[in-house]
């Protein structure tokens, strides 16, 4: 196993994306709480903001549309000139999760499914793993999806973005051995958040921010390659891949597994839908 330089939590620099609410919230606070700086950075900058303000000295808040190459390099940099150090840590958490058909669901949202969930993890490791590099050490965490092993009818589209975030991570680690920086990605189930809220996913396993929170904490430490949780289910998603087709439709029937179809209260799903639309 490669060996990477340990990084000690306290007084270092970590910057994570989508961080205003929910799992970019729960990290941030994690981070903060072990005595790290924290860059928060949202598109919603005012409700970053007052995040921030909660985690009292050691956070600060600024815009960012992880997007634009332009808006995360203003950002990583305000961050830098903060905390008056370089980034030790990136966590690309921002994401959007569009439930549809997939013959229904609409090219705008689409893109920016692949905009957000790709192309902003791309942004983020083009800019931070190269002074890590120079430094040699650094660590970035990539919040994946165990949708980036297990497709889920209803999210066609997202699935997609985030089997090409498990892969885009797995390669690029590779591409950085021995370099003394390491990425790793980190796949939740369904997550108790704004970006599940509406869908009812009955036997599915689901978590709290808090807990993928922590488990991003202990890749600082161990720095794996990629951490599903629950834990179990990154065996079972491998076992699905070599799972006959009918013997998996019938244990998809069991699990009810189209909840995104089919289990959506539409009112309460909306105004999430909305929110990313008008992003």
């Amino acid at each position: 196993m490669t060996r990477y330089p340990a990084i000690d939590l306290t007084g270092t620099l970590v910057a994570v994306t989508g961080a205003a609410r929910g799992i970019g919230l729960a990290t941030a606070r994690a981070f903060a709480d072990a005595g790290a700086h924290v860059a928060l950075g949202d598109l919603d900058a005012d409700l970053a903001s007052t995040a921030s303000a909660d985690l009292g000295h050691r956070a600060m808040a600024r815009y960012l549309d992880v997007t634009d190459t332009d808006s995360f390099q203003s950002f990583l940099g305000a961050a830098e000139a903060w905390a008056d150090r370089p980034l030790d840590i990136l966590v690309n958490n921002a994401g959007v999760m569009p439930n549809s058909p997939f013959l229904d669901q609409d090219n705008t949202i689409d893109r920016l499914t692949i905009d957000v969930n790709v192309f902003g993890i791309i942004h983020g490791m083009r800019l931070a793993a190269p002074p890590m590099v120079a430094r040699g050490r650094g660590h970035i965490v990539n919040i994946a999806s165990m949708a980036g092993l297990f497709p889920i009818p209803g999210l066609a589209v997202y699935n997609a973005s985030k089997y090409a975030a498990v892969g885009l991570t797995a390669a690029t680690r590779l591409e950085l051995n021995g370099t003394g920086v390491s990425v790793s990605a980190v796949l939740p189930s369904a997550v108790r958040t704004e970006l599940t809220t509406g869908i009812n996913y009955g036997r599915l396993p689901a978590s709290d921010p808090e807990d993928i929170a922590a488990a991003v904490l202990k890749t600082v430490r161990t720095r794996a390659a990629q951490t599903c949780i629950p834990s179990y289910l990154g065996m079972v998603a491998h076992l699905t891949a070599i799972t006959p087709e009918p013997l998996m439709r019938i244990a998809r029937r069991m699990m009810r597994d189209d909840a995104a179809l089919t289990r959506v209260d539409p009112t309460t799903r909306q105004a999430y839908l909305d929110r990313i639309a008008h992003q």
